[in-house]
């Protein structure tokens, strides 16, 4: 095999072989190139080499010493299976034993006379009277490569070593790969292949930021050198921060903002629909609302009509609080579509929030004199005609609206909601359904501006900051189980006084399968302690006439508790309601409680939200902290992104976004930054980057079939 060929199956490295390959290919290392970016998840420092003399108990060290010793002993003859390889060594200040458990094949490796270094955990052994480490890491100075022994290494007398007497990488590995034999390979891999690797940075952002040469960068992030310059400790490794480390996140990061740049650089070519709306469907609607736009909402809504207005289509990201008003911008922006000719289409992730968006809508704009449809897995046959033929003004509907089949006359606006849950090839596909539409996306949960720029980076966006008038912030507690006498009291309280209950359940039934208190066992209970008030229960199985009926009856007063499961997360606005009991509370996501949180305090009166928790995980306990201490959305999202870490924070996988294996966008915020203002700027000097075919090329391997744009015929 060729060293300089980075593409070569990682089989015919020395040491690797069809079995190891078989086994690296499930940690998704196929190529030479995929090992060389397999980086450590953590460092440990086996450098400081100890005298057995200074030894302590409990202690982690390293020592270096030669071997008396080397015997295979049988300490209990009734249990003449049980085998202890050990060995006796010597450092001229002490004695130490090393043991391994029936690891008798060590024989056949360890002789007296030879250098050895340990490493693990001293203790004292069996009497008290002198040193032992258990199983420890080892490296033998003076070994040769036995290819039948899974714990060998080759090593040459002058050579450093590699898993012990400095920092050592470790690896997430896999069953049947030790961290030894996979520091080998790695090792291996860097010797005969790290110096193929080009550079694709160009070179004036390479001076601009003193960035370290990236051979040098990936060399160190695998085998930190001691007497490397720059210099770094082994807290600046474990964090990520090594300036190796940054290195690596900044080309990262440069490549994803590169990709988002020229497809905003793409977009911007476009020629979209100018719209000149009247207003005459918007003031219609403003006259119905029983309150006036706040100036967030007002200033919001004339961005995106400034766009509307222009010859490029829009793409543009709305970002609001829960209770801001998103949906009434997204409604005002689908009307001045209207009034141009044109449809408008809302896609939300579930049909649940799908037909909670239709509900509040079609009651909004009826009276318009519009047609408003809904489209869903289950709910779709006659709608399809209905929509082609163009009889329909506004759609909202789930992935239907993407799939085969399903074509508009005349589609001039995609309202996108929950929008973490589509990637960027779900938004391009349903854009497809017209000639450039415009695009508005809206977030029911804040972003973090990191995450924003990352996923969304390009979109414009806006942000509703302000929640409307005469709001209270909602006064948030943590109850346990012996407090339900509390939560019963504070609902009698409230409803005294007038106002109306949630109380959220996790589940719809009982199940044997879980013991989570369900929604028709809770509302029969509550109706048992509270006879003399009217308690009634939504859920999702429920057909959407009978969840529009029991809604109605609540915001109508009729309802003092309302039982339900997440079906009311999104879309109802009910300003008497005052107290919102979320039970199980553990069992939810922090976004998810912050949203159904987001249903009281949404009238003049003081709101509030109880947390029942039955226990959960420490990362439970964790949100619900946060949950009592704010309720600002932006921080909650922030702290929603430090507990699950950027992959999980989405609940599945951005898709189409290329995964990010080294950059952190919590960490790495600041590069984020550079990276981007770097990227954008190169894509509007040289949009094709004629002048930088390795960089074309490397964004081609990074984004793959997501991204066309630079692909050549």
């Amino acid at each position: 095999m060729s060293s300089n060929d980075l593409s070569s199956p990682v089989q015919y490295i020395k040491g690797v072989g069809p079995r190891r390959a078989r086994l690296l290919d499930r940690l998704g290392i196929k190529t030479v190139r995929d090992a060389l970016f397999y980086l450590p998840y953590r460092y440990e420092d086996r450098s400081s080499i100890k005298k057995i003399a200074h030894l302590r108990p409990e202690e982690i060290n390293t020592v270096t010493g030669k071997i008396l010793k080397a015997d295979v002993i049988i300490p209990n003859p009734r249990r003449p299976k049980l085998k202890i390889f050990e060995l006796a060594v010597s450092d001229g200040s002490g004695l130490l034993r090393a043991k391994w458990f029936n690891q008798t094949y060590l024989k056949k490796i360890f002789k007296p006379g030879q250098e050895v270094v340990l490493y693990g955990t001293v203790k004292y052994n069996y009497w008290g009277t002198g040193f032992e480490i258990i199983n420890p890491e080892y490296e033998i100075l003076d070994d040769t490569d036995d290819e039948s022994n899974p714990s060998a290494f080759s090593l040459q007398p002058s050579a450093s070593c590699i898993h012990t007497g400095r920092i050592v990488p470790i690896y997430r590995s896999t069953e049947g790969l030790s961290q030894k034999q996979l520091r080998n390979i790695m090792y291996s891999v860097l010797n005969s292949s790290v110096s193929a690797i080009s550079d694709p940075m160009p070179s004036e952002i390479i001076k601009e930021y003193n960035l370290p040469d990236l051979q040098e960068s990936i060399s160190n992030v695998h085998f930190p050198s001691p007497t490397s310059s720059p210099t770094f400790s082994i807290t600046d490794l474990n964090r990520g921060t090594s300036p190796y480390h940054q290195r690596l996140s900044f080309d990262e990061l440069f490549t994803l903002q590169l990709g988002l740049a020229a497809i905003k650089k793409g977009e911007v070519l476009e020629k979209g629909i100018v719209f000149s709306p009247d207003g005459r469907l918007i003031n219609g609607l403003l006259n119905k609302l029983p309150f006036k736009l706040t100036y967030a909402q007002e200033r919001v809504f004339k961005d995106i009509l400034k766009d509307m207005q222009s010859s490029a289509p829009m793409n543009r990201l709305l970002q609001g609080d829960v209770g801001s008003g998103k949906t009434i911008v997204a409604l005002m922006s689908m009307l001045a579509a209207v009034e141009c000719g044109y449809q408008s289409a809302l896609m939300a992730p579930t049909e649940i929030l799908a037909e909670q968006h239709y509900i509040n809508i079609h009651r909004l704009v009826e009276d318009l004199g519009l047609n408003t449809h809904l489209l869903t897995g289950s709910k779709k046959d006659k709608e399809v005609d209905v929509i082609a033929s163009g009889d329909a003004d506004i759609v909202i509907g789930t992935h239907a609206l993407i799939q085969e089949g399903v074509s508009f006359k005349k589609l001039g606006l995609i309202v996108i909601d929950e929008q973490h849950r589509f990637g960027v090839m779900q938004r391009a596909i349903l854009r497809k359904k017209g000639i450039n539409p415009d695009t508005l996306i809206m977030t029911a949960t804040p972003i973090p501006r990191t995450l924003a720029l990352t996923l969304y980076g390009d979109l414009d966006y806006s942000i509703i900051d302000e929640l409307p008038p005469n709001r209270s912030p909602i006064i948030t507690k943590l109850f346990f189980e012996k407090n339900k006498n509390r939560i019963y009291s504070l609902i009698e309280e409230e409803t005294k006084k007038g106002r109306q209950a949630y109380v959220v359940y996790p589940v719809i039934e009982e199940s044997e399968k879980t013991d989570l208190k369900s929604a028709i066992t809770g509302a029969e209970g509550l109706q048992k302690i509270f006879p003399h008030l009217k308690v009634n229960l939504i859920h999702g199985r429920m057909k959407p006439v009978e969840r529009e009926e029991v809604m109605r009856e609540f915001k109508n007063g009729n309802v003092h508790i309302l039982v339900s499961t997440t079906v009311i997360e999104v879309g109802v606005d009910v300003p008497n309601a005052t107290l919102m009991v979320i039970i199980h509370a553990e069992r939810f996501g922090l976004a998810q409680l912050h949203q159904l949180r987001g249903r009281v305090g949404r009238g003049s009166n003081q709101s509030y939200c109880i947390l029942l928790s039955y226990g959960g995980s420490e990362d439970a306990r964790k949100r619900l902290d946060v949950m009592v201490k704010t309720t600002d959305g932006f921080r909650i999202a922030e702290e929603d992104l430090n507990i699950r870490g950027p992959g999980e924070f989405f609940g599945t996988r951005q898709s189409g976004m290329p995964d990010l294996k080294v950059a952190n966008l919590l960490r790495d915020a600041k590069i984020l930054e550079m990276a981007r203002k770097e990227a954008f700027s190169l894509i509007e000097r040289d949009s094709a980057l004629a002048g930088y075919p390795q960089l074309r090329k490397s964004i081609e391997d990074f984004w793959g079939k997501r991204l066309e744009l630079f692909k050549t015929a």
